[in-house]
This record gives C-alpha cells, sequence and structure tokens, in this order.
C-alpha cells in the first residue's frame, strides 16, 4: 500500500484505518521513517517507544481484522514528556530526575490506548515546563520546523514541532501558561485548552498518579492539524478525575452555532501596556472585518472585571506562582521571590505573593478567582466566542536561559515591532482564560512577511468547548487551516 499523507488531519487517517485503505503497521511505520529522518534537525521526539509502537500497530491490525473499530485504532500519536507512561523515563527536563521511569500510565495514556492508539513515544519540554521554549539539560533544544533558529513555543513544544512537520498525527500537551496556545501558533497547527474539569489533571511530573485539586488553571488538551481532530481527542479525552468516575460522566453540549454569521463574536480591545507584534494585530482585525462582512455580530468588549489587566496578570501570577513554586524547595521559592520583590512592580509583586502566601491566603485567592469565573459566565450569556492574540509575539529566535532561573531572568526581552519588550509580558493574553479556567482554541490564520506562523485563539464558554473548536473549524474554510512547513515532504 502507498504512504498515507502524514500532513492529512488524524481524523482522515483513522478514517483510512477504518476503511482498510491503510494498515496501522504501515502508518506507523512510516511515522517511524520520518521521525528518524527529519528529527535529526527538530529534536522533538525525545523518549521514543518504537519496539512497543509496533507491536501496538500489529495489534491494531489484528484487532481489525476482527472487527473491531475504536475511535484512534492504529493512529500514531505522541505525548508530552512530563505525562507519565508505564515504562518510560519522565523527567520534564530537570537533570535531577533523569533516570525516574513511571511505573503507571496516566490518564491521557491510559484513555488513547484504549481508543486504540499507537504511542510513538513522547516530546521535549522546557524544564519543570517554566518557559516558552524546548531547551533543558537533559535532553537539549527543540527547533522550529518553520524555521530552525527559532523556538517552537513551550512548553508543549516539541509535541507542536512534531504534529507541525508531520512526525505525529495528535499530540497531549498541557497549559497554564499558555503551553498548548502559545507551540500551536508558533509552529501553525491547532492547539486547545480544554475547560478546566473537562479533563483529568493528574498523571504528570514524577510523582504519585493521584489527583490535586488544589492545583489550579493547569489543564492537558491536543494539538492537531484541524480543528476536527481537536473533537476527536476531545471524545476520547474527556472525562472525570480518577475516582470521580464511579458516578460522574460527560456529555459536551453541542456548538451553540453551525453558521460563522450566526455567531456573536466579541474581540478583545488592545491592552495600552502590553505591545503586539503589529501582523498579530492586523491578523485579528482583518478576521474581525471579515467576520461582520459575513454577518456575525463583531464588537469590542470585554468581561467587566478585566480593567486595564494590570491587576488581572498581577492576580493570576500570584496564582501561578503559588502552583508553580509547590514544585520547588523552600530555599528556590524564597530566592526568586526576593528578586520579584527587588523588581517592584506590579506584576512581579504579585509573582511574589504567591510564593509567600499562606494556606489561608490561597483560600481567599480562589475565592476571588471564582468572582472572576462568575464575570466570565455573565460575558458568554451575551457573546458566543472572544477573539483575542494568542501570544503577543510570532516564534521568536532561541534565547539560552540558565537553569535553575536566577534574578537575571527578570531582564529578559522579546523584540516586537523594534521595541525591547519584558519577557514576562507574554503571560497576558494567555492569561485571559487560564484565571477562569475557560476553554481557548489557539488557530492559524496564515503567515507573516519572514514565512513564520501566525495564530489567534478563541475563547469560549465554559465547558462548552465544542463552542470555540467548531468556531476554528468553521473558519478554516473560508481562511484556509494547517499549513505544511517546506522541507518535510520526503
Amino acid at each position: 500500500m502507498a504512504d498515507v499523507d502524514p500532513f492529512a488531519p488524524a481524523t482522515a487517517m483513522a478514517a483510512a484505518l477504518r476503511s482498510g485503505a491503510v494498515r496501522a503497521a504501515e502508518l506507523t511505520e512510516q511515522h517511524i521513517r520520518r521521525i528518524e529522518r527529519h528529527d535529526r534537525a527538530l529534536n522533538a521526539v525525545v523518549v521514543r517507544d518504537f519496539t512497543r509502537a509496533r507491536e501496538r500497530a500489529a495489534a491494531a491490525d489484528h484487532a481489525h481484522d476482527r472487527g473491531e473499530r475504536r475511535p484512534l485504532q492504529g493512529v500514531p500519536i505522541t505525548l508530552k514528556e512530563s505525562i507519565n507512561v508505564t515504562g518510560l523515563h519522565t523527567c520534564c527536563g530537570v537533570p535531577e530526575w533523569k533516570d525516574f521511569i513511571s511505573q503507571h500510565d496516566a490518564p491521557a495514556p491510559s484513555r488513547l490506548r484504549g481508543a486504540g492508539a499507537v504511542l510513538l513515544g513522547k516530546t521535549n519540554v522546557p524544564p519543570m515546563l517554566a518557559d516558552w521554549q524546548s531547551a533543558n539539560p537533559v535532553y537539549g533544544r527543540t527547533n522550529n520546523p518553520w524555521d530552525v533558529g527559532r523556538t517552537p513555543g513551550g512548553s508543549s513544544g516539541g509535541g507542536a514541532a512534531a504534529v507541525a512537520a508531520g512526525l505525529s498525527a495528535l499530540e497531549v500537551g498541557s497549559d497554564i501558561g499558555g503551553s498548548i496556545r502559545v507551540p500551536a501558533v508558533f509552529c501553525g497547527i491547532y492547539g486547545h485548552r480544554p475547560s478546566e474539569t473537562l479533563l483529568p489533571r493528574s498523571g504528570q511530573f514524577p510523582m504519585p498518579p493521584l489527583p490535586n485539586s488544589a492545583v489550579v488553571m493547569g489543564v492537558q488538551g491536543p494539538l492537531a492539524r484541524s480543528a476536527e481532530d481537536l473533537e476527536l481527542a476531545l471524545s476520547v479525552l474527556a472525562g472525570p478525575e480518577v475516582g470521580e468516575d464511579v458516578a460522574w460522566k460527560v456529555t459536551l453540549p453541542p456548538p451553540r452555532r453551525e453558521r460563522l454569521a450566526d455567531f456573536r463574536v466579541a474581540v478583545m480591545p488592545s491592552i495600552p501596556w502590553v505591545v503586539v507584534d503589529d501582523q498579530i494585530s492586523a491578523a485579528l482585525a482583518d478576521l474581525a472585518g471579515r467576520l461582520a462582512k459575513m454577518g456575525a455580530v463583531v464588537r469590542e468588549i470585554q468581561p467587566e472585571g478585566l480593567g486595564d489587566h494590570r491587576e488581572y496578570q498581577a492576580f493570576y501570577r500570584t496564582l501561578l506562582s503559588a502552583v508553580t513554586g509547590a514544585r520547588v524547595d523552600e530555599e528556590t521559592r524564597r530566592r526568586r521571590a526576593q528578586a520579584f520583590r527587588q523588581a517592584g512592580d506590579e506584576l512581579s509583586l504579585g509573582a511574589a505573593r504567591g510564593l509567600e502566601g499562606s494556606a489561608g491566603d490561597y483560600l481567599v485567592w480562589n475565592g476571588r478567582r471564582e468572582q472572576h469565573r462568575a464575570s466570565w459566565r455573565a460575558f458568554f450569556r451575551e457573546w458566543d466566542v472572544l477573539l483575542a492574540p494568542a501570544m503577543n509575539v510570532l516564534a521568536y529566535p532561541h534565547i539560552e536561559r540558565a537553569w535553575p532561573p536566577d534574578t537575571s531572568d527578570l531582564t529578559l526581552t522579546f523584540t516586537i515591532n523594534g521595541r525591547a519588550v519584558p519577557y514576562m509580558h507574554g503571560l497576558v493574553y494567555p492569561a485571559l482564560s487560564t484565571v477562569p479556567g475557560q476553554p481557548s482554541t489557539a488557530f492559524p490564520v496564515g503567515l507573516s512577511r519572514e514565512g513564520l506562523p501566525v495564530g489567534l485563539q478563541v475563547i469560549g464558554p465554559y465547558l462548552e468547548d465544542l463552542t470555540p473548536i467548531r468556531f476554528t473549524a468553521l473558519l478554516a474554510r473560508e481562511i484556509g487551516g494547517f499549513r505544511k512547513p517546506p522541507g518535510y515532504d520526503a
């Protein structure tokens, strides 16, 4: 049988496998050959599981011959390195953890395997998942398939690069600071940050396979080459956390609209103190104009309580520091808090509060978070989706960063529109949906003057994940969707 188009959507690969047009063993071998050929330049799939992948592909073919049909039967996929898989290393790019081999499956690989997927391996991340680059002392640096001199994003950057280059049909990453959405727009693919409680959040890092409801804002979700692939992945992954599956079930409501002309589209107003690449701003304005011409209701508006976003962003940094600071020792927390306090600006002081706060503070912060969630619920009674940048910068040249980070990290900058912009301002647009736990789909809209992907995000109502995903599927029919990067056909 002839090779399948390696850039075909996962849904198309699944259909070809169901019809018998291709065998799982052949499709798996094709992807393994592509990884062996192209990953020398990308360094995306850093933990490889080819022997078991071949065994699972053969099992998928036998199941097909017996008449079994499962949603992802025989489809070759990858997972973020931080997600635990029995028998594979999980170190999150941290040298002290490089010898850890998981003895359990996280919920995500367990559900994907149950759906018949073939796991090829796991993909690269930054240390502790704490950057929009994917470089670490254990596995080295992952490059962007559109320009190997630039980052593919992070922390799910290895997975985004693998999907964009046709090395994997589907990836599962995680997101607390844009770690699904930023790699998606940097690599020109789709990525969905689910509603916070739609998928299990357990099973990352070298730790026991138990849920922890106190770890707020962080989610796991899919990256793919089409919006339809995101829907397929959610149909497999969505469901209650371990222990709650005794009684809880998930039934996602259908998309609110089936035509772009019927959508009520809010557009995030510009944030005066946050510099955004002109080409991203132009893409957002152009898309808003096109939607209005189609008949959609389009208006610049944001949820109440966001103001000029400084207080909102500082609050986000407080919660983020509280959650991520729990992963490091007391001395590291103290040193980071001191560095943030010395910086003295409102956002850094918010981060310091998160590192220094008490258990009582954390309860108060979560109460405040519920007020924001109520504001977003009210907003989506009037609007169906909110369009915004996913990130304020395009894929940028690699930046060397030390690990563990020191106070000099606070001086890092992007160059945007010829200006030096604080690196941590990159958190502003990801935080929009992260604070209230809203679903958000990142999607491609075209290419920049430099030939780099340009993407945006569309935020939807809580637990109505199919609404923003379907919105991007409909958009693809009008403006085009995924484009393959040059040089990866063979």
